[in-house]
C-alpha cells in the first residue's frame, strides 16, 4: 500500500514518465533478473531473460495532463490537451505546472455563478474558455516564474481510500496496472514459484496518445503471449447507459474483454483459469478495437497471442477515479495463475 500511495501520488504525464518509472523499477527490482528500458521510457522488468519462449504481462504508466499554449498579455494562461483530459472537469481545479524551476502552483479559473448567463444562453467549460490563473498580472511575469509555451501541467489530487476499500486517485488509469503486474513478480518471488519461460513485466509509457510505447516495445521483445491489463468502464453510475456501454460494476471482479485483436483461445485460457481459481469475472465486447495497448500487441511481429485483463473502474480521466481493492486483488491472481498455466512452445493456434 506504500508503493501504491507513493506511485500513484508522483506525478508521470504522457512524455514525461521517467520519475514514475524510477519508483516502480525501484520497487521491482528485489523481484526481477534484470530491466529493459528504452528510448522513450518504457521499462521492462525480466524473470528468465534467457528463455525462448517470452510472455509479456504489462500496463502503462502515463496519465492524461494538459500543456501551456498560450499566454496572455494579463498573465492568463490557455492550454491543449496530452493525452484525453477532460475539459468539463478542470474549472476549479488546482493544477502543477512542470518547470526548470520547479513546479508553480496555479488554479483553473472559472467566472462566478453571479456573473454568468443562465439558461440556455450559459455556455459550458471549453478548451478556448478554460484557463489556468498563477497569481500573476502580466506575461512577463509569468514567465519570470519558469513557465513557458510547452510546459505540461498536471492535476495534484492525491490517494486516498473511501469507505475501507474503494482506492480513489487521478491516474490510477492506469498506474494501478503497473503496481499490479509488479505485485505478480512480488508473488512469484514470496510464493516460490519457478516459471518455465521468459516473463516481461512492461510498464508502457505514451498509452494516452495512441497505444505509442506499446508499440515501440513489442517490436523489441518479440513475445510470444501478451496478457495487458487496462481500465474499464463502471457503468452502474448515473449518466451512463448500459446498453450501450455494457454492464459492469466495480466489486464484481476483472473484466475480460472480447474483441477482433484479443486471441480467442488465450481469452478462453484466463476464464477456465479464473473458473478454476474461484475469481470472479466480468465480460465486455469491443466492436472494433479495444482502445489498449492489447491492440499494439496483438497486431505486432505478424501477430502475437494477446487478452485484454481490465479493472472496473468510476469517473474516468478526472481526479476521483475510484476502483475496488479486491477487483484489484482478483486481478494481480487471475494473471498470477494464468503465468502458471501457460507452458512454454503454446502457439494457441486454432488449427492445432
Amino acid at each position: 500500500m506504500a508503493f501504491l500511495e507513493r506511485y500513484l501520488n508522483n506525478a508521470s504525464p504522457t512524455g514525461y514518465e521517467w520519475e514514475g518509472q524510477k519508483l516502480w523499477m525501484e520497487y521491482l527490482r528485489p523481484y526481477v533478473d534484470e530491466f529493459i528500458t528504452d528510448t522513450y521510457g518504457t521499462a521492462v522488468g525480466v524473470i528468465n531473460p534467457d528463455a525462448e519462449y517470452k510472455v509479456v504481462i504489462e500496463g502503462h504508466a502515463d496519465e492524461i495532463s494538459w500543456y501551456v499554449n498560450y499566454i496572455t498579455d494579463n498573465g492568463l494562461i490557455y492550454v491543449i490537451r496530452n493525452g484525453g483530459s477532460d475539459h468539463q472537469i478542470a474549472p476549479s481545479k488546482r493544477v502543477n505546472i512542470h518547470t526548470d524551476n520547479g513546479i508553480v502552483p496555479g488554479v483553473f479559473g472559472w467566472p462566478a455563478i453571479h456573473t454568468r448567463r443562465q439558461g440556455p444562453q450559459e455556455k459550458p467549460p471549453e478548451l478556448d474558455n478554460i484557463f489556468i490563473d498563477v497569481g500573476a498580472s502580466t506575461k512577463d511575469e509569468v514567465e519570470a516564474l519558469g513557465v513557458h509555451v510547452g510546459c505540461v501541467i498536471t492535476y495534484p489530487d492525491e490517494f486516498f481510500v473511501l469507505n475501507g476499500d474503494k482506492f480513489v486517485c487521478r491516474a490510477i488509469d492506469n498506474r494501478i496496472g503497473g503496481f499490479m503486474i509488479a505485485e505478480v513478480a512480488r508473488l512469484l518471488k514470496a510464493r516460490k514459484q519457478k516459471l518455465d519461460v521468459g516473463l516481461y513485466i512492461v510498464n508502457a509509457v505514451q498509452e494516452e496518445v495512441g497505444l505509442r510505447g506499446a508499440e515501440m516495445i513489442a517490436e523489441r521483445l518479440k513475445p510470444n503471449v501478451a496478457i495487458v491489463t487496462d481500465v474499464s468502464h463502471d457503468t452502474s453510475t448515473p449518466m451512463i447507459e448500459p446498453k450501450r456501454e455494457g454492464a459492469n460494476k466495480i466489486g464484481d471482479g476483472p473484466v475480460i474483454c472480447y474483441a477482433p485483436a484479443i486471441q480467442n483461445k488465450l481469452r478462453e485460457r484466463l476464464i477456465q483459469v479464473a473458473n478454476a481459481q474461484k475469481i470472479p469475472f466480468q465480460r465486455l465486447p469491443r466492436s472494433r478495437a479495444t482502445g489498449t495497448d492489447t491492440d499494439a500487441f496483438a497486431y505486432s511481429n505478424s501477430g502475437v497471442a494477446s487478452a485484454l485483463i481490465s479493472l472496473p473502474l468510476r469517473y474516468m480521466h478526472t481526479t476521483v477515479e475510484m476502483v475496488h481493492k479486491q477487483d484489484v486483488e482478483h486481478v494481480i491472481e487471475l494473471i498470477y495463475h494464468t503465468l502458471l498455466d501457460i507452458k512454454p512452445g503454446e502457439t494457441f493456434s486454432y488449427f492445432e
